[in-house]
């Protein structure tokens, strides 16, 4: 049975949250707005006719020259942070006087992020862009300029075709900012193909010439270029990849010589580089030599050869079989089971203690040879089917007198500024005590003293010494206290999140006005998800108050919103429309859906976060309170559209995500589903009664039922419970479809979803992918809230993640590596959980208010005043 999902523990942290973690110590952000010093080049007095223009991390100049495409094969520059000012010098001289639009990198801080160890593999190394205005343009671009900076050394970019040996790369791509849905359901960066129907931009890590474009001839050498380089001399066959990033791959092999299994690890040059500036070339060899220096040691792996494929650096190593101790936690963890008790808490606190136990011995040998680890994580100790353990990964180990804190690490077992020698391996043990017992050591790097208060969690659930934790606790945060106790009331708990989110406002930016995930950069800052509208809307649905100045913020981006923002329900202007409504500002809110149905929307996906689900709910939703007319005509053509598109219920796959659309309700068929049971409320026709029964049967279609009862939305390499793309949230469509029919099928998945909102642990503590939504299904469907002890065990667990800031309460985001005020992942998400289970009045997320009808109650129209409708 494939293991139920622990974010941050299962796979490795998602490779894009690390890039925005350079900008802020607190929060996810852009590095632009952190203003970091610009390359010298950006401050070049321009021509006659050009103009400058900011664009996210990026200097765009245009020319002004007429005949841009909007789309067509584009010219990538790649750099090293020791070249880039003369590189851009070179570009600037190249393209301004000849007319030729380009753009670049803002910073070295910028480029530094695109280059770096765990930046996205798509864009890798990219510091310029350049436009030409046609096929024979881009030729003699790649000729002149490719002469003038022949030798200029730079990461390949793995996206593009290289244009020789230097650091000149080519992509057809899109040159202006156009978008579609694309295969998953979700809004992407788009080009038209030959029909001039729009279609995803791929921007893999791999060149691809899409299926209606004729590689230019002048091409055509150089892809054949590329094509030569290839591992079929060697004396290892690769089998299958094991790990991919910035700096190479991973993989799976066998010596072809001796049959043995091998792992081949690839260092790309001028790429993936650590906080030392060091590439992963030569983190590779340092590895080799590390790996030799402790041959013999029990739990390391020999290694065998170092050699060159072209320009890539690989090493070749003893293949350790068994699976990472993040994988085998996650199989054993007691606590996301509902059925496991105290016996199999000590089975499990047994093994992990052995597990300690054994990776400090290892850790001693390495210590013995004068060498310190310093990379200890749940990645890289292997667990082996016979119970021993190995530990993997030694590129940043070093000799005892050279160790400080390592130039790359797992920001969960990161020590201190100033940990040295032996101190940062102990320092990484006791990190592993506490992520053995409780795998939340990522958001110890936030506020250290929270060990404190692990430790006592785990010695609540788990039969261990009482030392165990506490001096790992100790080792984590000495001579600190642990922060102080969530609070218990629900006023005092309510003004403390407030506090924190208004602390953290931000209403000098236009990008966003309260720091949150990291997709408020991609989808704005303006939606209920990950924008302003959802934080507002949380504020206020749950007494925590109005705040006019950031209403005002609010109001002022939706009456001009930039280019590009998207017109749906949690990611743009219609969230941003419900929730004003919701504040009193009536006439904003019509006047910002009527903006919408002015664009092409019918279009869009049938999902609930961005498309046609969630617009019919609000289009529906506004038009009761405002008697409207035409939102009640559009929103049931919206209707129409979502339940003609749907499908049969075997249309969908059986596995959810990836490749696959997802299963869900923000993602899935279950967010189109409640706007046919809307519909059908509205109206009285039972085909839209029997349309939403088709939805939910395709989500369910892509559910699985564990050993233990509990159903979760089937992955294919992990399951999930959660409200966004899990099966609570689908589950909250089936209460409401079950209150307007009866249906034995459906009625006999209840029970199981319902299971799998009683765990006592979840990483996250978001409301779309967190213990938050779970806390919001079990408060929506109690018949008192506040004495039922399953609402209250998740009360209780929230605490977990708690930490303070400015004067308040906030919560981690996703990944845990950054605090999130948003309502999707954050401390605002967490405040109207807490509401819905806690508050006076009924508290509901956007348009999720159960019933067969929204409350019928005026919007509020002054301060301070809060309606309990949605």
């Amino acid at each position: 049975m494939m293991p139920i999902d622990i974010p941050g523990t299962m796979g490795r942290v998602d490779d894009r949250y690390e890039a925005f973690c350079m900008a802020d110590p607190l929060f996810y952000d852009v590095l632009h707005a952190a203003k970091k010093s610009p390359f010298r080049t950006a401050d070049r007095p321009l021509a006659a006719g050009w103009e400058r223009r900011e664009q996210d991390d990026w200097y765009v100049f245009r020319s002004g020259r007429p005949g841009l495409p909007v789309q067509g094969w584009k010219i990538h520059v790649s750099a090293c942070l020791d070249n880039a000012d003369r590189v851009l010098d070179a570009v600037w001289d190249y393209c301004v006087p000849r007319g030729v639009d380009f753009k670049f990198l803002r910073s070295p801080a910028a480029l530094l992020a695109r280059v770096s160890k765990y930046a996205p593999r798509g864009y890798s190394g990219k510091l310029v862009t350049i436009y030409p205005v046609d096929d024979a343009a881009c030729a003699t671009v790649l000729d002149e300029l490719g002469a003038l900076l022949d030798g200029e050394p730079g990461p390949y970019i793995l996206s593009d075709l290289r244009w020789g040996a230097g650091p000149l790369h080519v992509r057809y791509g899109a040159f202006a900012s156009r978008y579609c849905v694309g295969p998953a359901g979700q809004v992407v960066p788009a080009i038209a193909d030959a029909t001039g129907t729009l279609v995803p931009d791929r921007r893999d890590p791999v060149f691809h010439l899409p299926d209606w474009v004729t590689l230019p001839d002048f091409l055509a050498p150089h892809l054949a270029a590329r094509n030569a380089v290839n591992v079929a001399d060697l004396p290892y066959e690769i089998e299958r990849v094991l790990h991919f990033s910035n700096g190479g791959g991973i993989y799976a092999g066998r010596d072809k010589r001796t049959g043995a299994a091998v792992v081949l690890k690839e260092g790309r040059p001028h790429a993936g580089l650590d906080a030392r500036g060091d590439d992963a070339v030569r983190r590779v060899e340092r590895e080799y030599a590390v790996l030799r220096r402790l041959a013999g040691v029990p739990g390391i792996p020999a290694a065998y050869d170092l050699f060159w494929v072209g320009e890539h650096r690989f090493l070749a190593m003893e293949h350790v079989e068994g699976e990472p101790l993040s994988r085998a936690i996650v199989r054993r963890y007691p606590l996301t089971d509902v059925t496991a008790g105290p016996a199999e808490a000590a089975a499990y606190a047994q093994w992990a203690q052995d597990v300690h136990s054994q990776v400090a011995q290892t850790l001693d040998g390495i210590h013995e040879r004068g060498i310190v680890y310093g990379d200890l994580h749940l990645f890289n100790v292997m667990v082996r089917e016979d119970g021993g353990t190995a530990l993997l990964d030694f590129e940043v180990a070093t000799p005892v007198e050279e160790a400080t804190r390592p130039a790359l690490g797992n920001q969960g077992f990161s020590p201190p500024r100033g940990t040295v020698g032996l101190d940062v391996d102990r320092y990484g043990l006791a990190c592993l005590r506490l992520a053995l017992f409780l795998p939340m050591t990522t958001m110890l790097w936030l506020h250290r003293p929270k060990a404190h208060h692990h430790a006592q969690v785990i010695a609540e659930h788990f039969p261990v010494p009482p030392e165990f934790a506490a001096e790992a606790a100790d080792v984590i945060a000495p001579d600190q206290a642990p922060p102080p106790p969530m609070a218990a009331d629900w006023p005092t708990l309510r003004a403390d999140l407030a506090r924190a989110i208004v602390a953290s406002a931000t209403p000098d930016r236009d990008d966003r006005l309260f720091p949150g995930d990291i997709q408020q950069f991609a989808a704005g800052g303006l939606g209920l998800a990950y924008g302003a509208a959802g934080v507002l809307y949380a504020l206020a649905a749950t007494g925590a108050g109005r705040h006019p100045h950031l209403e005002r913020w609010l109001l002022a981006r939706v009456r001009k919103p930039a280019s590009g923002t998207r017109p749906g329900l949690y990611d743009g202007l219609h969230g941003a429309a419900f929730a004003l409504h919701h504040l009193g500002h009536r006439q904003d809110a019509l006047d910002t859906v009527d903006k919408c149905l002015r664009e092409g929307w019918r279009s869009l996906g049938l999902d609930l976060h961005g498309g046609l689900a969630g617009i019919g709910l609000n289009l529906l939703h506004l038009a009761d309170h405002t008697g409207e007319p035409a939102l009640r005509v559009a929103a049931h053509e919206a209707a129409a559209l979502v339940a003609e598109r749907l499908g049969t219920v075997d249309s969908v796959p059986e596995i959810s995500g990836r490749e696959n659309p997802y299963a869900g309700l923000m993602r899935g068929s279950s967010g189109p589903a409640l706007l046919l049971l809307r519909a059908y409320d509205d109206s009285g026709d039972p085909a839209y009664l029997d349309r939403a029964a088709v939805a939910l049967r395709q989500d369910l279609r892509r559910c699985v039922v564990r050993d233990n009862g509990v159903r979760h939305v089937n992955e294919g390499w992990r399951t999930l419970p959660y409200l966004d793309v899990g099966s609570v949230g689908i589950g909250l469509v089936l209460d409401e479809y079950l209150a307007r029919r009866d249906d034995e099928e459906l009625a006999a998945a209840v029970s199981g979803i319902e299971l799998a909102a009683q765990s006592t642990m979840y990483v996250l503590p978001g409301l779309f992918t967190g213990r938050a939504g779970i806390l919001l299904y079990l408060a929506g469907r109690s018949a008192d809230a506040a004495t039922d002890p399953l609402v209250a065990g998740q009360v209780r667990g929230l605490a977990w993640h708690a930490l303070p800031y400015a004067d308040g309460t906030a919560f981690p985001g996703t990944a845990l590596m950054r605090l999130s005020m948003d309502l999707a992942t954050g401390t605002a998400g967490v405040l109207l959980a807490l509401g819905a289970a806690l508050h006076t009045e009924p508290v509901h997320a956007p348009l999720l208010y159960p019933g067969t009808r929204a409350p019928q109650s005026p919007a509020p129209t002054g301060a301070g005043q809060v309606t309990p409708h949605p």
